[in-house]
């Protein structure tokens, strides 16, 4: 039988939720139009593709931050900075990995690595990469081995 996880806990002032109470961050309200003024519109486009793959995994929080915009779960698992001519899009998951569009990894020990791929248009998300996102989505919620091992 699986335990119940507790309730997040909602910042008053922003509403943003997390799983320990007052645990740091960059309180404030932002908007997603906000990211992608002035940039290509194959840039929106992508990142809508981004969140659809996140969302096909369960459900999932959308936030604008001020630098970036996170995608949560339980816990922040994947997100997004909109730079002048490509989405640095993110996941964070337990393992290394390869892929083509791969150009930076954050080593966080033993948290895990935080991965970042250079997307410019909707189709830079593979197979691949949908995998990935269900791999981190997994870890997020508790349940690698869905993910990993899809039905």
């Amino acid at each position: 039988m699986r335990r119940r996880s507790p309730a997040l806990w909602r910042c008053p002032s922003c509403g943003h939720r997390f799983v320990t109470r007052n645990l740091w961050h960059a309180c404030g309200h932002y908007r997603l139009t906000d990211h992608f003024s002035g940039k290509p519109a194959a840039l929106r486009a992508t990142f809508r593709r981004w969140v659809a793959v996140a969302r096909a995994c369960g459900p999932v929080t959308v936030y604008a931050q001020k630098t970036r915009i996170v995608i949560q779960a339980r816990v922040r698992f994947a997100g997004a900075v909109v730079r002048r001519g490509w989405l640095d899009a993110g996941l964070w998951l337990k393992r290394r990995v390869t892929h083509p569009r791969l150009h930076r990894v954050e080593d966080f020990g033993r948290l895990g690595y935080g991965v970042h791929f250079r997307l410019t248009a909707p189709a830079d998300i593979d197979r691949a990469l949908v995998v990935l996102m269900r791999e981190a989505y997994a870890e997020a919620v508790g349940s690698a081995r869905r993910a990993i091992h899809p039905r």
